[in-house]
């Protein structure tokens, strides 16, 4: 680089005069301005500009990655990474893109300011906080200033970078915002009883032998609770499932059942209600033979068995569902579809 180039050879231009010796009080001035590489040499102003341009670039291609890594990286995947051992694959990469999305935009923003902006230090006498109309219009027009010096109108591929850098970020917090829960979809319509059909329905198992049950096996006036065929307790999601698929089997009288649609919905007197609360989501176990109610032992809601499950007292706001039931070829209880209105409790999308 020739000697002309160098800020050196440019000289310094002073403020003001060194503070005197021994007084605290006066004014120290500002130091000695020195013209940077960037304000006398253009090749070396354009390579700056290139540089911050870069960083912007990558936080993009950063932040891209982020979304990419959340979209394609299992969440139980483990990778071995020196020296933190074995980490999660996914935690990691959100968080290496993230930093390297962030850190980008604030080093170019950084180098961009030191590099390129105007350094020049210009004293500000304090005043009163109320600023009349000539400190407003000088405000207005010291923007208008820097904003020229900073050659964000003039440089426009720092410009562009900055706003595609400074638009893409935030698309992380969007992202991560899926983190909040599962999409219900339309879980809360259905049960594991909505695979049963009429071609081939899923046998009744009681949830003490678990074994299909005949209709002699359960007598008058008994309780059973239930679950579908297929349903095991070591699975992984048994806990959802049978928080949803809890049946309550009872068997009255047919002639001591006062709804006809329910009588029509059970078998020879069985019926099958959900064992989940319209409450809040209890299960209920408790039933008084002698007036066919059943009892959430949460809140005391009670239900008319005999009457379609109407609610008869408490808070709950709906009867408990009732389960489509009939035998197959050999004898056992089975269900032929699913409940016909969501079950547990009330949610402002239920058609009840």
């Amino acid at each position: 680089m020739s000697e002309d180039k160098l800020p050196e050879s440019h000289g310094s231009e002073g403020h003001s005069e060194v503070a005197p010796h021994g007084d605290p009080f006066a004014d120290p001035g500002l130091p000695v301005h020195e013209p940077r590489r960037t304000d006398i040499d253009e090749r070396a102003a354009k390579r700056a500009e290139r540089q911050v341009s870069l960083m912007f670039v990558v936080s993009m291609l950063a932040t891209v990655g982020f979304i990419a890594s959340y979209v394609a990286i299992d969440a139980d995947k483990l990778v071995y990474i020196f020296p933190l051992g074995h980490v999660s694959a996914l935690n990691f990469a959100l968080g290496m893109t993230l930093g390297v999305a962030l850190f980008c935009i604030g080093a170019g923003a950084v180098h961009w300011a030191r590099t390129l902006m105007s350094d020049h230090e210009i004293p500000a006498e304090r005043h009163a906080i109320e600023a009349d109309d000539e400190v407003r219009a000088d405000v207005i027009e010291q923007f208008r200033t820097g904003a020229a010096e900073s050659g964000f109108g003039r440089r426009k591929m720092i410009r562009n970078t900055l706003i595609g850098s400074m638009a893409l970020v935030p698309l992380s917090g969007v992202v991560l915002l899926r983190d909040l829960g599962p999409l219900p979809e339309d879980k809360l319509q259905h049960t594991g009883w909505d695979e049963a059909t009429e071609a081939k329905p899923l046998a009744l198992i009681n949830m003490n032998t678990n074994r299909p049950m005949k209709a002699e096996d359960i007598a008058v006036g008994s309780l059973t609770f239930a679950k579908p065929e297929g349903l095991e307790e070591d699975d992984e999601d048994f806990q959802q499932q049978i928080a949803k698929d809890a049946l309550m089997l009872v068997r009255i009288a047919p002639e001591d059942i006062k709804d006809s649609e329910s009588r029509e919905l059970g078998f020879e007197g069985i019926l099958a209600y959900s064992k989940i609360c319209t409450h809040v989501g209890c299960p209920i176990s408790l039933y008084e033979q002698q007036t066919h109610h059943a009892l959430c032992p949460c809140h005391q809601s009670t239900f008319d068995l005999a009457d379609g499950a109407r609610v008869i007292f408490g808070p709950a706001g709906h009867p408990l569902p009732q389960l489509k039931i009939t035998t197959d070829e050999k004898g056992f209880l089975v269900a032929t579809g699913d409940f016909p209105e969501p079950v547990g409790p009330s949610f402002w999308e239920r058609s009840a």
